[in-house]
């Protein structure tokens, strides 16, 4: 399948980067949020099939010191062929000569993330808006 990979977002439909996160599923994300959020972001990756948008990922980098890779989805249909992999290779490319490049995984999807290279950290704490929600997922733990 011959893939396209943009790494601007000048032409990108922000709803349909929305509904993309939904059924991928990575929940509900509003398309202006996520507008203003990989505006703010040094890094990223859009991948199509066609016209069709099938992944896509980010970074916050300062430079110099730390990158942090988030918001990864493949569409449903693409999972499994080895996007996501490709997608953090490059978000990883893009970051290199930071000090430190982190993410934070889905519970149960830290395994993927080993296999390229990524580290269990033994001090990363976390306040989120919705901390009951984020105990509720594993996402933080109260030990």
């Amino acid at each position: 399948m011959p893939l396209t990979w943009n790494y601007d977002q000048e032409h990108i439909d922000w709803e349909v980067l929305a509904h993309l996160y939904k059924i991928a599923p990575l929940g509900e994300k509003k398309a202006a949020d996520l507008q203003k959020s990989f505006s703010n972001s040094m890094y990223k990756c859009f991948v199509f099939d066609a016209t069709q948008l099938i992944g896509v990922g980010r970074a916050l980098a300062d430079g110099v010191d730390c990158s942090y890779i988030c918001d990864v989805a493949i569409h449903p249909d693409y999972q499994g062929k080895g996007i996501g992999k490709k997608i953090i290779q490059k978000l990883i490319n893009l970051s290199e000569g930071h000090r430190k490049i982190i993410l934070y995984a889905n519970p149960g999807k830290e395994g993927f993330y080993k296999k390229l290279g990524f580290k269990r950290m033994s001090t990363a704490m976390a306040i989120f808006q919705n901390q009951t929600h984020a105990l509720e997922v594993g996402l933080v733990n109260e030990s």
